[in-house]
């Protein structure tokens, strides 16, 4: 049964670097061809996808985002992580690692962007 563990700091200031980690069992970040996914949900609105890293290494990000955008894996750790740069209060939200394969959800991490 696949779980999933996101974690990473609650609060990044304006213009940095945002980064979270989501830390797989059961599973395997490089073998059954899952897109190991990253979704946020912004406070008040709907969820939105941010992309995905496949078994292979190749990774998707959605258009809004992609040039802010970076997901990569840690095939040692069993991990995968996410990197949106020059974050603005926008980018404040619950941050979730998902797995549409299994539909397995992690328990979401809340990160504000704030000075």
């Amino acid at each position: 049964q696949v779980q999933l563990q996101e974690s990473g700091p609650g609060l990044v200031k304006p213009s940095q670097t945002l980064s979270l980690t989501c830390t797989v069992s059961g599973g395997s970040v490089t073998i059954n061809s899952y897109p190991w996914t990253w979704i946020r949900q912004p406070p008040g609105k709907g969820l939105e996808w941010i992309g995905y890293i496949r078994s292979g290494g190749s990774a998707y990000y959605t258009p809004s985002l992609q040039s802010r955008t970076s997901i990569s894996r840690d095939t040692s750790r069993n991990q995968f992580t996410l990197q949106l740069n020059s974050v603005t209060p926008e980018d404040t939200a619950v941050y979730y690692c998902f797995s549409p394969m299994t539909g397995t959800w992690g328990q979401g991490t809340q990160v504000t962007v704030s000075s």
